[in-house]
């Protein structure tokens, strides 16, 4: 199918739910304080992203403390029926209250109302955990789920940088206890964060899950900002610098991967933005890449990656450059076990 733009959208299905999704997801972290607080110019923005066949948006609660929540739900304001939708919930909303964040049915059944009335919507379709909590067994939280896809309040559920471990434990918690089970994974992924090509990838086929990954540009970092001799710098590299930081090798190794994949991509005659993209979507495990445009000409720089097809030459090509399964700066890996971090876990 073609969309309003010319862009050929071959839809692909979630996992094994027969919901067909575009294979970009149009990712609103951006929209709000964190990125882009104009609301209107980031409406159009989600318009245009709708209008060029991206059938998939995703926000989150914490996202701008709301705020993308409520950008999205105005700019879907007559469009809803046609838009699958997705959020989630894990993260703090609340700089004190220790249970206004975290996995447990006291929170998700509250933060389930206040992410429907910012998306002035009646449901949520894909409602994802955002991040893993030890602390909270499956069960419970599966649980809460669960009842809140019998309310008719979400369609489906998934989770979001969960280790394989945790998803495989998931799984068998829904089925020993007769729950709904998670039906998508959001994990990182890049052609410099290829970790999750190690176990996540191939544990979510097992189960027939979808997979959404976040970050296919890496931060920006295959967006072609980020080269040699320029500065590394903006609101994400304040925000999270263990992932901008040139002084860590990491961040090192990845400039110089970014140098070769650019060379690369120029070589193929394409941008290193859609190089990056299509490497992403083309993994047979990847339903659709999430891109997170904060302005109306990054969103354009990323939809011709929808028309690009890699070859088998290219694609070996990236891995000379970056080899399967490798993540250069671990910090970009998403999720850290905390016990790792406590020196009372690891001494007790």
């Amino acid at each position: 199918m073609r969309g309003l733009y010319g862009l050929c959208v071959e839809y692909r299905e979630l996992g094994r739910t027969g919901v067909s999704v575009s294979p970009l997801c149009l990712g609103a972290m951006m929209f709000g304080a964190w990125g882009n607080p104009d609301h209107e110019d980031s409406i159009r923005v989600i318009h245009h992203a709708l209008d060029a066949g991206i059938n998939f948006v995703d926000t989150a609660d914490v996202y701008a403390r709301g705020e993308s929540e409520e950008i999205v739900g105005k700019a879907l304001k007559g469009r809803r029926d046609s838009v699958v939708l997705a959020t989630k919930v894990h993260g703090g909303m609340h700089d004190t209250d220790p249970n206004m964040r975290g996995n447990s049915r006291r929170w998700i059944v509250q933060e389930v109302e206040a992410s429907l009335r910012r998306l002035q919507t009646d449901w949520i379709d894909l409602y994802q955990i955002h991040r893993l909590d030890p602390g909270t067994d499956h069960d419970e939280t599966l649980g809460a789920l669960t009842d809140l896809q019998r309310a008719g309040k979400i369609r489906y559920l998934g989770s979001s940088t969960y280790p394989p471990s945790a998803i495989v434990e998931a799984q068998w918690a829904a089925e020993k206890r007769g729950l709904a089970r998670f039906v998508c994974e959001q994990p990182p992924y890049s052609i410099l964060v290829r970790g999750i090509e190690t176990d996540v990838l191939p544990t979510c086929e097992r189960y027939g899950m979808g997979v959404i990954p976040w970050s296919p540009l890496a931060g920006g970092w295959l967006s072609g900002r980020y080269r040699k001799g320029s500065d590394v710098t903006g609101h994400r590299a304040a925000r999270m610098p263990a992932r901008y930081d040139l002084s860590l090798p990491g961040n090192g190794q990845k400039l110089e991967a970014v140098e070769r994949l650019a060379a690369l991509a120029e070589q193929a005659e394409i941008s290193l933005i859609h190089l990056a993209l299509a490497f992403v979507i083309r993994h047979p495990a990847v339903t659709a890449a999430i891109v997170g445009p904060r302005t109306l000409e990054q969103l354009e720089g990323q939809l011709g990656a929808l028309d690009v097809r890699l070859s088998d030459d290219l694609l070996d090509a990236i891995d000379e450059i970056v080899p399967p399964g490798t993540t250069l700066n671990p910090a970009d890996a998403g999720w850290r076990p905390p016990h790792l971090d406590d020196r009372a876990a690891r001494r007790r």
